[in-house]
């Protein structure tokens, strides 16, 4: 036995023991591999180790580098399944049931990363009793906060039936079924996210340290590492203090006072800035995808104005670090929820103010609003169905080719103040405006001359607030006329700006024809709670 031993460790080296191609554990048995497009593969090899990687009659060879690592594309490869996946190197690696079709990578906070088990989700029993798809493959990434970029994301594929569903995020299944439903085609979900979490640590420390703005966001980290092990030290005295306390109250035949909760080492915490990229993003480049479906803004909603700017550079770092192209970037826009605003507490107004202007500002991104289905009382709604509808109709719509589809509610287009009204105009009209939730009908005070020619009365709609030059906005008057909304109130003789739904958990009464509601806007750039917070 000892001989045996010294022969392996002298064959070790001089170099004499084989190493193993080995994949990460994005490839393994379940994989799904994005069509039509380049799909990489990777991993690690002797160095100068020929690999080759074979699937659907198509073959790639690659010399494994001086590190090890080695990467094939494969090409075009149709849509189909289920297929097997050889890599060859010295030694040879098969991956079953492999289906090639449409791939998204589904990232956020709690909303996008709550899964489908009963209680999260309306009617969940019956959801999950219904999940049942086979060419629904999900890979979910286990959680790591990092310093730099890992290499590899733990986790593994598992296919859509109501064994594995109860643990899929809620919102990335529905986003994943409607479009398998509508497409026909396998679908892959990769899954990355991870409740109570910043934006911040969802970007590379490369680009946050690159924008001035965002300066502040490493001042509160480093303030917090600093403030670390004073914190440690008075948990641990309190904790002493605890242990004799419940000891005597448990001699005494007591309940013991309440156990104090340890510090979170900011060093480890998922809020640290760029430490979520490096453990749950970086790992996953450069695998290749269709796009990225997002939910979050919860923990950001203090610094909206910050978020115009942070959100954005999210998008562009992902995309400039895959190097796929602007790959579709689909959003949801935070949901209403009943909250009293208070000093650096929630202003969902204007964090989705900020997400509407990320819209706006970055190219080919897509906003699913929200506004209407969350539950008032609960920051997690559970009508994640809708949302992940909306997600979806917004990929078929423009990415999959669904041209006739409508897949957003009206959009702020412009205004024209017509004496004391002011005439919005809006996009996405979808067959017409109209109106949902409203009050009774509404005679505005006309201009002289009469009404606008077809002006027949029509349901009022609430939310709308209206303000002069002095900034003071109050309730509105508001109604349909043809593809716009005339807005007005007898308290503003001369009306500069108006905004709707401006608040927490508004009342939703704009949609159009086919069902979705408008978002919320504003039409002036007024300075707001979150006005030069970093």
């Amino acid at each position: 036995m000892k001989r045996r031993l010294l022969v392996v460790l002298f064959a070790v080296m001089c170099g004499g023991v084989r190493a193993e191609v080995v994949l990460p554990p994005l490839f393994s048995d379940g994989l799904v591999l994005q069509a039509g497009s380049k799909a990489p593969v990777w991993g690690k090899a002797d160095p100068g180790e020929k690999v080759t990687v074979t699937i659907a009659g198509q073959s790639r060879n690659a010399m494994a580098d001086a590190q090890g690592k080695w990467r094939v594309d494969l090409e075009n490869l149709e849509a189909g399944g289920p297929l097997g996946m050889t890599v060859a190197g010295k030694n040879t690696l098969t991956i079953r049931n492999v289906l090639v079709g449409e791939v998204w990578l589904a990232s956020g906070q709690s909303n996008m990363e709550y899964p489908l088990a009963a209680w999260h989700v309306r009617n969940g029993d019956a959801e999950v009793a219904a999940a049942n798809y086979p060419l629904i493959h999900v890979f979910t990434v286990k959680t790591k906060v990092a310093p730099a970029p890992l290499e590899e994301a733990e986790g593994s594929w598992q296919v859509c039936t109501p064994t594995n569903a109860p643990s899929f995020s809620a919102t990335g299944y529905f986003f994943a079924r409607d479009l398998h439903k509508a497409i026909g085609k396998p679908v892959g979900l990769i899954h990355s996210s991870v409740s109570g979490t910043l934006a911040e640590a969802w970007t590379s420390t490369e680009v946050l340290k690159g924008e001035p703005d965002f300066a502040a966001i490493f001042q509160r980290y480093d303030d917090a590492v600093a403030a670390y092990p004073k914190a440690l030290q008075d948990y641990k005295d309190k904790l002493a203090a605890w242990e004799k306390a419940a000891a005597t109250a448990k001699e005494a035949n007591e309940k013991p006072p309440a156990k104090p909760a340890e510090p979170r080492d900011p060093a480890t915490a998922t809020t640290r800035p760029g430490g979520l990229f490096n453990g749950k993003i970086a790992p996953l480049i450069p695998f290749g995808f269709r796009g990225a479906i997002w939910w979050q803004g919860e923990f950001n909603s203090e610094r909206g104005e910050q978020y115009a700017k942070l959100f954005p550079a999210l998008i562009r770092d992902w995309r400039r670090r895959w190097a796929q192209g602007d790959f579709p970037f689909l959003f949801v826009q935070l949901q209403n929820l009943d909250i009293q605003p208070q000093p650096n507490k929630a202003h969902y107004d204007e964090m989705r103010d900020a997400q509407l202007m990320t819209l706006r500002s970055v190219t080919n991104t897509g906003m699913a609003v929200a506004c209407d289905v969350g539950d008032a009382n609960n920051i997690h709604p559970p009508n994640k169905q809708v949302i992940g509808g909306r997600l979806a109709l917004i990929a078929r719509a423009t990415v999959y080719g669904e041209k006739e589809l409508e897949y957003s509610g009206p959009l702020y287009q412009g205004m024209k103040v017509d004496g004391g009204l002011i005439r919005l105009s809006f996009t996405h009209l979808g067959g017409g405006l109209t109106v949902k939730n409203g009050g009774g009908d509404v005679s505005l005070p006309w201009r002289a001359g009469g009404p606008p020619v077809g002006s027949r009365a029509k349901p009022a709609l609430d939310s709308f607030v209206i303000a002069g030059a002095d900034r003071k906005f109050v309730k509105a008057e508001a109604k349909i006329d043809g593809d716009a909304v005339l807005v007005c109130s007898p308290e503003v003789k001369q009306p500069v700006a108006v905004r709707y739904a401006w608040a927490d958990n508004p009342v939703c009464t704009l949609y159009n024809q086919a069902g979705l509601p408008a978002s919320p806007f504003r039409t002036d750039d007024w300075p707001v709670f979150s006005t030069g917070k970093r």
